[in-house]
């Protein structure tokens, strides 16, 4: 795995960059780890020569977007502040913030080049092959050990129609074209094996 510290956009701020490692290399994480990190940077790199979404702000906020997950309520507005309070120096801590909540129901708005990026990276473990998407589910699940399969099966299950229910679950070209038919198929069988 890549190290971390080389998708750290900022000269500077070297604590926030520790803080945040640490955050997601936190045990009790399932999938919101520094393996799914990792794979958003990764995304990232596979977007940007076909998007021209702006590089720095899009990599602190992918820093930022589950700097704080815990399985509860308001995860995103949580990191959100982290980002606001940590970056309150920089000049892009807008976007950033904005960004972070951005990923709470992954809609960007058609010209929102930055959200359309971001969000595509962080969905698109959705598209992954069938034995990856399994490993995703299971930590997911693992994230969520305290509530009941009953109740995950029906909170799970409303995510998963409620993305279905986007005209497209990727908002980049790139995305669309080679992410949306295998993640399209993913979310509906897994929301069939819920369902059941």
């Amino acid at each position: 795995m890549t190290s971390l510290s080389l998708w750290w956009p900022l000269a500077d701020h070297e604590d926030v960059r520790v803080a945040l490692e640490a955050a997601y290399a936190d045990g009790s994480r399932g999938y919101h780890d520094t393996v799914h990190l990792c794979e958003v940077f990764d995304r990232l790199v596979e977007l940007a020569p076909t998007t021209a979404f702006d590089r720095e702000p899009v990599l602190l906020a992918a820093w930022f977007h589950d700097a704080v997950y815990d399985g509860q309520p308001g995860a995103e507005e949580r990191s959100a502040q982290w980002a606001a309070t940590a970056l309150a120096d920089h000049p892009g801590v807008e976007e950033v913030v904005r960004l972070v909540l951005l990923t709470e129901h992954h809609r960007p708005a058609d010209d929102d080049v930055n959200g359309g990026a971001l969000s595509d990276a962080d969905l698109a473990i959705l598209a992954a092959p069938p034995e990856r998407y399994a490993a995703y589910v299971a930590s997911v699940r693992a994230e969520y050990a305290h509530v009941s399969d009953a109740d995950f099966a029906s909170g799970r299950s409303a995510i998963l129609a409620d993305l279905l229910t986007k005209p497209a679950l990727f908002h980049t070209a790139h995305a669309r074209e080679h992410w949306e038919a295998p993640a399209r198929a993913n979310v509906e069988r897994e929301l069939s094996e819920l369902r059941r």
